[in-house]
């Protein structure tokens, strides 16, 4: 065995032992396809190390990356491939993603993969070419127009982050059909697997947290920080009211009261537990960013990143509350009769500014209804998406609109998830 075999077989190994690899037919894909092969310029420890490599920069910014190996695993498993399909993706990047889809639908199946650049078109073609993969249509298009040559599909994948569900996809979907893709929910991005139903309805089978590269063409959007005077940066959530960031760093400059938070966070939990929840339910939520190699302004802690709520742009009393993770902090689970958890010392909630103590006190009882639903994770949520133009259906406590469709969300508690349905018992207000 030579040592590209031994790298790839140690890879496949890790994903299989650690459950991103779950079936028989993605363990097979991922050891028939040769993952360096598509990065013809990276060593074999870096093609087959569980990392995603930037194969392509514009102006210092990747624009395109073979990705993480188990994220790739784990939604091949989202999507569910059987052999015969007809597969769209979107968003071609280096071809292995396709190489890979195209192993598991077979000689029956039809795989089609369309990029907004030529560039990345053409490598992948020869990358494809390179690794002897046949059965792979490749077109260079904009993404969010689908591809009407080949509808409909069985799946439909992107491998690019989208904020909207576009109508092409949905038109282009065969009944029953899924779709999976990066989905922007209030600054969160989850990998979204959702099922077309007759209705014309999409309904969430799975969820995961992820982080991708954003489409480009007109399904772009500017979502890069906005940086704070004197360090730091604020990233508002899209939706939101927004916030002046020299009300921002005038507020972070002036620490008033901190208490201990009713509950433990994690580092997830800034993320895609709390902050997500927070994102969903409260006007005003946002997260600081700590600067590139640097850390959080206002001694607020270790990490890169704390949900905060914060006031208006016309607010008279400038304010700011941040949730701040303790380093050994837990979710707790809800206890018997409803009452919420209550995690190890360390994490706090601070206060800035003459607005910040009744932003305290609402962010206090944003944690203690997220501990009472059972502090759900970014998979938690249970996700209906309506498109445009169809009836909703009597579902979903937060509504998030998006040019095309209504997203409609509902928690679960964490870890309850399956692969579909709401649960009707959970509410957070």
């Amino acid at each position: 065995m030579s040592d590209v075999d031994r790298a790839r077989a140690a890879l496949v190994d890790g994903l299989v032992a650690t459950g991103r690899i779950r079936s028989a037919a993605v363990e097979d894909a991922f050891r028939a396809v040769p993952r360096h092969l598509f990065l013809p310029d990276a060593a074999p420890a870096t093609a087959y190390a569980d990392d995603a490599v930037a194969v392509q920069r514009v102006g210092g910014v990747p624009t395109s990356s073979a990705s993480q190996p188990s994220m790739v695993a784990v939604m091949l498993e989202q999507l569910d491939l059987r052999p015969g399909q007809r597969v769209l993706e979107i968003g071609a990047g280096t071809g292995w993603n396709a190489a890979l889809t195209a192993r598991i639908v077979g000689a029956s199946g039809q795989v089609t993969t369309v990029d907004i650049d030529p560039h990345l078109v053409d490598s992948a073609g020869r990358h494809l070419a390179a690794a002897g993969v046949t059965g792979v249509r490749l077109r260079c298009g904009d993404g969010v127009a689908g591809e009407p040559d080949g509808a409909p599909y069985d799946r439909i994948v992107l491998t690019v982050g989208s904020d909207d569900v576009w109508p092409a996809w949905v038109a282009q979907l065969a009944p029953g059909g899924r779709l999976l893709l990066p989905l922007a929910v209030r600054g969160s991005q989850l990998s979204a697997a959702l099922d077309l139903g007759p209705d014309g309805v999409l309904r969430s089978h799975s969820l995961r947290s992820c982080g991708f590269i954003r489409m480009r063409g007109p399904g772009a959007v500017d979502d890069r920080p906005v940086a704070l005077p004197g360090g730091g940066a604020l990233w508002t959530v899209p939706g939101g009211p927004g916030a002046d960031p020299a009300a921002v760093a005038a507020a972070l400059a002036d620490p008033r009261e901190a208490a201990a938070s009713p509950v433990g966070l994690g580092p997830a939990d800034v993320r895609d537990g709390f902050g997500l929840w927070l994102a969903l339910t409260e006007p005003g939520a946002g997260r600081l960013l700590a600067d590139p190699g640097g850390e959080l302004p206002a001694g607020l802690g270790a990490g890169s990143a704390v949900p905060v709520l914060v006031t208006p742009p016309d607010a008279a009393a400038p304010g700011l509350a941040a949730a701040v993770p303790g380093p050994r902090a837990r979710v707790p689970a809800p206890q018997p009769g409803g009452e919420p958890g209550r995690g190890p010392a360390g994490g706090e909630v601070r206060v800035f500014g003459p607005g910040g103590a009744e932003l305290g006190r609402r962010l206090h009882r944003a944690l203690d209804a997220w501990a009472a639903a059972g502090a759900p994770g970014g998979p938690d949520w249970a996700l209906t998406v309506v498109p445009d133009g169809v009836p909703a259906p009597a579902a979903g406590a937060v509504t998030v609109r998006t040019p095309h469709a209504r997203l409609l969300l509902e928690p679960q508690a964490r870890g309850s998830s399956t692969t579909s349905g709401i649960s009707r018992s959970v509410r957070f207000w």
